[in-house]
């Protein structure tokens, strides 16, 4: 398959204001399809080929039902939106019939050890993600004005689903937080020195409404990378968030240093905060809006590991 429809798939993802990582993914799952047939142009393929496609990943290569979700996604997409033939609302296929995983849940003790050992750069994030119960993408993404010192919470906006949610803030976060601020304050000042640099990135509502935005401080990425990157969509230089792949890698280090013999990842963060805010007696719908579950039958998990 020509890579220039992939390309193409990618750019008009990027003009839907489609996260880079939802690019990604969007874009494995596509390609995989169109490899499973023989190379052939999607525009040749129909509902039955979605069928065929979605039913091998559960009899070979035997996926959960969220990853078998996310790959009719993306073929959701890639028909309606690319090919203009959108699929039936009635494909029929194997759905798969593994059962969900008890997430991995770390102790109090275990929590304390990881941040004894824990990369001073990247102590921060890990706190905002056990201290606010969010998820690797939505810590990410924060920019400086989400943290509302005065109410003690962060805002979430454009979270899973699309949704917004304000979320509690660990008193403990208050002095290292201020100091971050400050510090992307100073990263500015540098950047702007930087006759190339096209300040950070902006949703496209308020880049148009309000163009001068990108150079304050209130716009700017709570936990920037160290240096500047070329924007996919604008093909200006940004100064972007640090990459997830990052966190991962650390906390992932941390724990083996820390002695933790359990499987650690950003992930795992926030699902001690949901089982201990459960254990200390948090009702069950407060978690559930902290944590931003649509479904409440996806809380109730964490009530199964305690």
């Amino acid at each position: 398959m020509n890579s220039h429809f992939l390309a193409f798939i990618e750019e008009q993802m990027y003009l839907k204001r489609n996260a880079k990582r939802s690019v990604q993914t969007y874009l494995k799952w596509i390609n995989g399809f169109i490899r499973f047939h023989n190379n052939q142009h999607p525009s040749v393929l129909f509902d039955q080929h979605a069928e065929q496609y979605l039913s091998y990943l559960v009899k070979q290569k035997k996926v959960a039902p969220n990853t078998q979700s996310v790959a009719l996604n993306a073929l959701g997409f890639l028909f309606k939106e690319i090919i203009k033939r959108p699929l039936s609302l009635e494909l029929k296929f194997v759905k798969s019939g593994l059962q969900t995983k008890l997430p991995t849940v770390l102790t109090v003790a275990e929590i304390q050890q990881l941040f004894l050992h824990i990369n001073i750069h990247y102590k921060l994030p890990a706190g905002l993600l056990y201290g606010s119960g969010l998820r690797l993408m939505e810590c990410l993404r924060l920019r400086t004005q989400d943290i509302d010192f005065d109410f003690k919470n962060i805002r979430i906006w454009d979270g899973k689903g699309g949704k917004h949610r304000v979320v509690t803030l660990e008193e403990d976060l208050m002095i290292p937080l201020r100091s971050q601020i400050q510090l992307v304050n100073h990263y500015l000042s540098l950047d702007r020195i930087n006759k190339s640099y096209a300040g950070v990135y902006m949703p496209l509502g308020l880049r148009i409404k309000s163009p001068n935005s990108k150079f304050t401080v209130r716009w700017h990425y709570l936990l920037p990378s160290k240096t500047l990157s070329i924007d996919p969509e604008s093909k200006l230089k940004r100064l972007h968030h640090i990459h997830e792949s990052s966190l991962r890698k650390a906390i992932t280090a941390d724990q083996v240093t820390a002695g933790i013999e359990k499987k650690v990842s950003p992930h795992t963060l926030r699902h001690s905060f949901a089982t201990h805010l459960l254990d200390n007696g948090a009702d069950i719908r407060t978690v559930q809006d902290q944590l931003g579950h649509a479904d409440l039958r996806t809380t109730q998990i964490y009530t199964h590991i305690l």
